[in-house]
């Protein structure tokens, strides 16, 4: 059955399916794709995420752990725990090509057609709508220093216009959706390899390996700053709940192993070496304003380049983001076309990110927004990858499309108990753990320790074992 909001060409697929082409915008919104449209390899997936995980956000995080007081070998072994979270958005990208649909209407049976109406819009779409804000805002700083280079005076109204620019490009992508996205982001992987392997031979020329902060941290002071970097750098893979928009074209017969591997992959290896970059150089040069330090230490004929990447990056991983948005203002009840969700998306992103350029400080409101989310993106892909291993993987895409009163994923009044009860306690438990815009009592207790990110996920997970089998069961 068709999905009750798809978009408004979706009665016109039915009779003559485009196919899923680079140069055609895509049809599809949160309908079912079914078997005859599905095509593609697992492998695609790896240059998808690692052409989004090459950004300026990332080195600007690398950077802020040893500004937060790491030691450079502390900031490393932060990065890549923090970046094992991938995995867990590989497995979600396996419902994908089990359901045939987006994470967004996938989520149905977790929450119900209506609770997930309220999943999308608060997890799904302002959470990617954030992230676009803040990865366009790292993006426009780069693009800033470029505009000076070619001798133009940055005002406020230059500065509006080079934001309104990348964020036109960046929707260009998400308005053509899938078919362009895996078509580009392999070339746009090989490049932003190319350039970013430069930046590594000048940083690590430069680098102090042995460095330590003046004043190293100890006891519960040091493990305050360890689970807080964990969860900024962690704050990343946990806000992609929504991988499976990207994998659900692919054949139902797809190698779940693959999918994962691929996935998780493609976006560990680049973030890690990115992450990593970000604190090499900040034992070098002041990573307070990253753009501008760099470019201190990398060759002068390269520095236009090395800020094309940064942007390039960026628009990579926006795109993605862009991309799910749209869906999810489409799940949570907006009968609109793909198209004019995913612009109107970039418009609120355009609007937070000109605030949070030209009104607040852009590293705190990076680090804040980071560690904040995390208390909700921590639990909703707890709850998520709980019901994939509950489920078996099992999702039928047709049944989850009907949002009528008497479908399978209706439950009761529209709501899944036991998802929504999962996810709230889980949130509340995380908030009890925040250490960041406020200390909550347990992290008080702890002496700063925030412990939102490992409380709410198994908070979250744990009850919905205990709560969601009779669903899961009734369901599968």
């Amino acid at each position: 059955m068709a999905s009750t909001i798809p978009d408004h060409g979706a009665a016109r697929a039915e009779v003559t399916p485009p196919a899923d082409r680079p140069g055609r915008i895509e049809a599809h919104g949160i309908d079912h794709i079914p078997d005859s449209e599905r095509h593609g390899h697992p492998r695609e997936l790896f240059s998808v995420w690692a052409a989004a995980n090459v950004n300026y956000l990332s080195l600007v995080i690398g950077g802020a752990l040893v500004l937060m007081g790491l030691s450079l070998w502390q900031a490393v072994g932060v990065i890549v725990v923090g970046n094992l979270f991938w995995v867990l958005t590989g497995l979600l990208a396996t419902s994908g090509p089990a359901a045939g649909a987006p994470s967004e209407v996938i989520t149905r049976a977790l929450y119900g057609v209506i609770g997930n109406r309220v999943n999308n819009a608060i997890g799904g779409w302002l959470v990617s709508v954030c992230y676009f804000a803040l990865n366009l805002a790292a993006a426009a700083t780069a693009a800033f220093a470029l505009v000076e280079k070619a001798g133009i005076t940055v005002n406020v109204p230059v500065e509006v216009a080079v934001i309104v620019v990348i964020a036109a490009l960046t929707l260009a992508i998400s308005v053509y959706g899938h078919a362009l996205i895996i078509k580009l982001y392999l070339p746009i992987t090989l490049a932003l390899a190319g350039a970013f392997t430069v930046v590594a031979l000048a940083v690590f020329r430069h680098a102090d390996f042995s460095y330590t902060p003046a004043e190293p941290s100890h006891g519960a002071g040091l493990w305050a700053l360890l689970v807080a970097g964990t969860t900024m750098i962690a704050s990343g893979p946990l806000s992609y709940t929504t991988s499976a928009d990207f994998s659900r074209y692919l054949p139902r017969t797809a190698s779940r192993k693959a999918i994962i591997g691929w996935t998780a992959l493609g976006a560990f290896v680049p973030s890690v070496i990115v992450c990593s970059l970000g604190a090499f150089a900040a034992t070098a040069v002041d990573m307070t304003d990253p753009q501008t330090a760099l470019q201190e230490i990398l060759p002068g004929w390269f520095t236009p380049v090395f800020l094309l990447a940064l942007v390039l990056g960026t628009i990579s991983i926006n795109a993605l983001t862009a991309y799910s948005a749209g869906l999810a203002l489409q799940a949570v009840g907006l009968r609109v076309r793909r198209t004019v969700s995913v612009l109107f998306d970039g418009t609120v992103a355009v609007a937070l990110t000109l605030y949070g350029l030209l009104v607040s400080n852009f590293l705190d409101t990076v680090s804040n927004a980071l560690q904040v989310i995390v208390v909700l993106s921590g639990p909703l892909m707890a709850v998520y990858a709980t019901d994939i291993l509950l489920r078996r993987n099992r999702y039928d895409g047709p049944a989850l499309s009907d949002e009528t009163p008497g479908s399978a994923f209706w439950f009761t009044r529209g709501v899944n108990r036991a998802g929504a009860v999962s996810l709230i306690t889980g949130v509340a438990a995380a908030s009890l753990c925040v250490n960041t815009l406020y200390t909550g009592p347990v992290a008080s207790a702890l002496g700063g320790v925030d412990l939102s990110l490992p409380v709410g996920m198994a908070v979250a997970s744990g009850l919905y074992v205990l709560l969601g089998r009779r669903a899961v069961a009734a369901t599968s």
